[in-house]
């Protein structure tokens, strides 16, 4: 084998690495918040017995799921345009992934939601909660508890699907690699480093979502044992 190994394209250029990986994180962070906020919402619809909202939020799911996120990304930033409405690359790329992972957020919530014994809430109206705090207190936070774990793999899934953002120009952290590579062909070095920033994102996010856990979920986890 007589390729010679050369990480000084990575010392040169760690200014842009940092740049990419902190965007990747921003859409990531900002994308999964809204989309946690949909999938809440979507459980929500698909469990009270409303049919017209069932109905939307199903196929709403159904069409996310059922097609590819590259072209749900191509869509937002190449045909919203047509229509009138602009966004830059990190807002589509925002958008599409929220809208992505809200899909299948209401999916694993939804399932969450379902295990809850309908024993448990008939006690809350007994003792007099509102409809707001049943679905709060007794409904959701356990249900979150219940699917936490499957939820953090999609939480993982959709911090790896923003490699996908760059084809739209988006200068995230493949962006990034791929800027570098196409000038220095320095290919084995480069994505190298950016496999070590994708891991270092992933297990920030994944030590977030663990401390989030023991926080709000500890005693839910608790009081089921």
């Amino acid at each position: 084998m007589g390729y010679s190994f050369d990480f000084s394209v990575i010392r040169d250029n760690i200014g842009l690495f940092v740049a990419g990986a902190l965007l990747t994180f921003r859409v990531s962070i900002i994308a999964i918040a809204f989309g946690l906020i949909l999938g809440i919402a979507g459980a929500l619809f698909r469990t009270s017995g409303n049919k017209i909202l069932n109905r939307i939020t199903l196929v709403y799911v159904e069409v996310i799921r059922n097609t590819p996120f590259l072209i749900q990304l191509f869509f937002i930033f190449f045909g919203l345009p047509k229509l009138g409405i602009r966004l830059n690359a990190e807002e589509s790329a925002i958008l599409s992934l929220a809208f992505n992972f809200g899909a299948y957020a209401t999916e694993i919530i939804r399932s969450g939601v379902e295990s809850i014994h309908k024993g448990q809430i008939e006690a809350g109206m007994a003792l007099g909660f509102k409809p707001l705090q049943i679905f709060r207190h007794i409904i959701l936070t356990p249900a979150l508890a219940n699917i936490y774990t499957a939820l953090i793999g999609q939480v993982i899934l959709a911090v790896l699907f923003t490699s996908v953002i760059s084809q739209i120009a988006a200068e995230d952290l493949t962006f990034a690699g791929d800027f570098l590579n196409s000038r220095t062909f320095r290919s084995f070095e480069i994505y190298f480093m950016v496999s070590l920033f994708y891991l270092a994102i992933v297990w920030m996010i994944k030590g977030m979502g663990y401390w989030v856990e023991r926080r709000f979920f500890g005693f839910a986890k608790y009081s089921r044992r």
